[in-house]
């Protein structure tokens, strides 16, 4: 039996869970159906809202406060702060959102946690 792949790692680099070689992204954030290397099943998984959360707060945190102590020291007109930083802050993100989405659901593959619908609990 082979050691498990980090998912991390994988995650990171946009690789499928199982084996670690195919591609875990068909498009920048869309989910390939399965892994074309080892076709694994990717339709039941899904990050939900994890990823986003966690790029709202790291932009929130890191991002945000670079672009005020810019507009600040510089004593920059708004229309700069706002043509400059705009576009790194969506940037940035989307650049995050890829790694976390591919990170989380590396994670829910390795630890096997499916979403749970209204319909699967028992009354």
């Amino acid at each position: 039996m082979t050691a498990p792949l980090p998912p991390i790692a994988t995650g990171l680099r946009g690789r499928c869970p199982s084996c670690g070689e195919g591609a875990l992204f068909q498009a920048f954030l869309t989910y390939a159906p399965r892994c074309e290397a080892c076709h694994a099943d990717f339709s039941l998984e899904d990050a939900g809202d994890g990823p986003a959360v966690f790029v709202i707060f790291i932009v929130g945190i890191f991002i945000i406060p670079m672009a005020l102590g810019f507009s600040m020291i510089l004593d920059a007109p708004m229309w700069l702060t706002l043509i400059v930083w705009i576009p790194i802050i969506v940037l940035v993100s989307l650049w995050l959102l890829r790694l976390l989405r591919g990170v989380m659901f590396n994670l829910q593959w390795k630890h096997d946690a499916l979403e749970v619908k209204s319909k699967d609990i028992r009354k």
